[in-house]
């Protein structure tokens, strides 16, 4: 049975919603006790010191009681200086928030998937490769799922992937052989590059967003993203989801 008190706990605000006339629930996701629902009670009121606190891609410390399904929230803090993402890269943010939100059960701890978001938020605070961060860090959610086959050999016979030929990925059956290139196929190189998490290359990127959407897309079974929908409403951004 879970404690009736955790204190402290490092954690990022995912998603909030209104409840009641000055509350909020809200989504965390913490380090040491996965993905969490909470009663925020009093916060939307102007005097609420919790309310400017509770902000997207802010590493936070929280404490609530309660057992069940949903606690209730009784303290927060900053963990660390105040962070923000540039404006271009906000979407960005939601996105890996709402893959976390969509794809995570409660109650889950993924300490190294906390801190995986928290790399990636500041790999996209600090204008790192925005292609390139979002992509890695597909890669390891899927690995903290248990979705992620190898990507370095093929899964059938164990053999090593070769650079120059072409393979099938699929999320239900690892990697395969191709007999020739086919606008559904992958090269070796790509994979490689994905699987040493390099993705120097405008070939290997690409070719890594094609795979992990599509492995994404299984996990997801049909339901939509929202942050995808903002991109293709925003054409003027530049970083595909």
């Amino acid at each position: 049975m879970r404690a009736s008190r955790i204190n402290l706990t490092p954690a990022y605000l995912l998603h909030q919603v209104p409840w009641r006339d000055s509350s909020r629930i809200l989504e965390f996701f913490t380090r040491e006790h996965g993905r969490v629902s909470l009663f925020a009670r009093g916060v939307r009121r102007e005097r609420s010191e919790a309310r400017p606190l509770l902000q997207p891609f802010q590493r936070l410390l929280i404490s609530w009681t309660g057992r069940g399904e949903a606690g209730n929230l009784v303290g927060v803090e900053r963990d660390g200086e105040r962070t923000a993402l540039p404006a271009s890269q906000v979407i960005s943010g939601f996105y890996l928030s709402e893959l976390l939100l969509k794809l995570l059960q409660r109650h889950d701890a993924h300490p190294q998937l906390f801190d995986d978001y928290a790399a990636a938020l500041a790999g996209l605070a600090s204008g790192i490769a925005t292609g390139r961060c979002l992509r890695i860090f597909e890669k390891r959610l899927l690995q903290a799922l248990g979705l992620w086959p190898d990507c370095e050999r093929e899964t059938a016979n164990g053999a090593p992937l070769e650079p120059g030929r072409y393979y099938h990925f699929r999320p239900d059956h690892g990697v395969e052989q191709a007999i020739a290139e086919t606008p559904a196929t992958y090269q070796g190189a790509s994979l490689l590059s994905l699987a040493g998490e390099d993705l120097g290359d405008e070939q290997s990127l690409r070719d890594a967003r094609r795979l992990l959407r599509s492995a994404l897309d299984a996990c997801l079974e049909g339901r939509s993203l929202k942050s995808r929908e903002v991109l293709r409403d925003l054409r003027k951004q530049e970083i595909k989801l």
